[in-house]
C-alpha cells in the first residue's frame, strides 16, 4: 500500500496563505510528527489531511485514491483531538464502541472489539466504567482506542498529550509509539513539542510560515539541519558566524578555526554546533578564548555558558566530565570541525 501524499497543497483564508505548497508522502505505516511553532500551519494541514478543511489548491491521496473532497465520514481515518470529546454520559466501553455501533455492526462484535482495544491499551475489564472516574491518562487511552476501533486507514492526532503533567506525558509518548509499531497503521501526530516528536517519529516535518522547511529521520534533523530555523527548533544549539578570507582560512567569533570549511562560492556563513559538541580547554591555539559567565548544574548534564567576543556560547557535559571552571573564569572553546554544520547564509 503507498500510504499518503500530499501533492501542491495550498490553504488561504482570505489574502492569508496558512499552507503554501505542500508536497509530502508519507509510505505506509510510517509514524509523522508535524513540528513547529503555533501559527506554522500544521493543524490546518491535519484537518485537510483529515477532511475538516477544503484545500484551496492541490490534491491529497490515500492509498493512490484522491481523496481531496472526500467527505471526512468516508475517509476510514481515526482521529484524537486535543480535547479527546469522549462522550461523558457513555462508559468506557460504549465510548470506544460508538464508531461501530453508528456504522451498525453487530454487538457481538462491538464487545469483542472493544475488549481487544481495551487490552491492547492495558485497560482490561474497564468496560463498565464511568469515563469520569478515569484518570486524564486513562482518558488519553480510551480516546485513542476509541480512534482505532474501526481499524482505520490513517491515524491523526492533534495535539493529543498537551493536558497530561510531564512524567505521565513522556509515559504516553512511548506507549502510542509501541501501539502503532504493533498495529502498523500509518499514524501522523501534530506538536509543538520537539522532544515528543523525537520520541515517537520515524519522519519529523518542521514548518514554519506554512511550509515544510525539513522533513527526514529525527537524527538527520538533529545532525544535518537543513537551515538556521530547524538547527535553532531543534534541540539545543550554537548559532554563530563564520567568515572565509581569499585562501578560504575560516574565522569564528573574529577568531581563526582550523580545519573548518565553508562551501567554495561562500564568504560568510551560520555555523550550527551542539552544545554537548563543544568542548571546553585550556586557552590557547586551535581554540576560541571566551570567559565563563554562568554554570548551570541539572544533575544529569551541567551547562556551562562562555561569552566569546560578546556572543554567548553554551558548553554541556556530563557531571563526571564535568569541567573545573568558575564564573569570571577565562577558557578555551574549541570547535571540532567535524560536528559543526556549515549553514549557508
Amino acid at each position: 500500500m503507498s500510504g499518503l501524499a500530499l501533492q501542491n497543497v495550498v490553504k488561504e483564508f482570505g489574502a492569508f496563505r496558512a499552507v503554501n505548497d505542500v508536497d509530502l508522502t508519507v509510505p505506509h505505516g510510517t509514524f509523522v510528527c508535524m513540528l513547529g511553532p503555533s501559527g506554522c500551519g500544521k493543524t490546518t494541514l491535519l484537518r485537510m489531511i483529515a477532511g475538516l478543511d477544503l484545500p484551496s489548491a492541490g490534491a491529497i491521496r490515500l492509498d493512490g485514491e484522491d481523496i481531496t473532497r472526500v467527505p471526512t465520514h468516508k475517509r476510514n481515518l481515526g482521529m484524537v483531538f486535543q480535547s479527546l470529546a469522549l462522550f461523558p454520559h457513555l462508559t468506557v466501553g460504549e465510548n470506544i464502541a460508538y464508531p461501530l455501533r453508528i456504522r451498525g455492526a453487530p454487538k457481538e462484535d462491538q464487545k469483542k472489539r472493544v475488549d481487544e482495544l481495551l487490552s491492547m491499551i492495558h485497560l482490561p475489564g474497564y468496560a463498565d466504567r464511568p469515563v469520569s472516574k478515569l484518570s486524564g491518562g486513562q482518558r488519553q487511552r480510551v480516546a485513542i482506542a476509541r480512534a482505532l476501533a474501526i481499524s482505520p486507514k490513517l491515524f491523526l492526532l492533534d495535539e493529543p498529550l498537551s493536558a497530561l503533567d510531564a512524567k505521565l506525558r513522556e509515559a504516553m509518548q512511548v506507549e502510542l509509539r509501541q501501539l502503532q509499531q504493533q498495529l502498523g497503521i500509518t499514524t501522523i501526530v501534530v506538536t509543538h513539542d520537539q522532544r515528543e516528536a523525537m520520541t515517537m517519529a520515524d519522519t519529523v516535518v518542521v514548518m514554519s510560515g506554512g511550509e515544510i522547511r525539513q522533513a527526514a529521520s529525527p537524527i538527520e534533523i538533529y545532525r544535518r539541519p537543513a537551515d538556521s530555523f530547524v538547527a535553532d527548533f531543534i534541540g539545543q544549539t550554537n548559532l554563530i558566524e563564520a567568515e572565509a578570507d581569499i585562501q578560504n582560512h575560516v574565522t569564528v567569533l573574529g577568531q581563526s578555526v582550523p580545519g573548518l570549511q565553508l562551501p567554495p562560492d561562500a564568504t560568510k556563513a551560520t555555523i550550527s554546533i551542539r552544545p554537548e559538541d563543544v568542548h571546553l580547554t585550556a586557552p590557547g591555539p586551535g581554540a576560541l578564548t571566551g570567559t565563563v559567565t554562568f554554570v548551570r548544574d541539572l544533575g544529569g548534564t551541567i551547562e556551562t555558558f562562555v561569552d566569546v567576543a560578546g556572543r554567548q556560547i553554551v558548553a554541556v557535559s556530563t557531571p563526571r566530565a564535568r569541567p573545573e571552571v568558575s564564573v569570571g573564569q577565562e577558557i578555551g572553546v574549541a570547535l571540532t570541525p567535524d560536528v559543526c554544520v556549515v549553514l549557508r547564509k
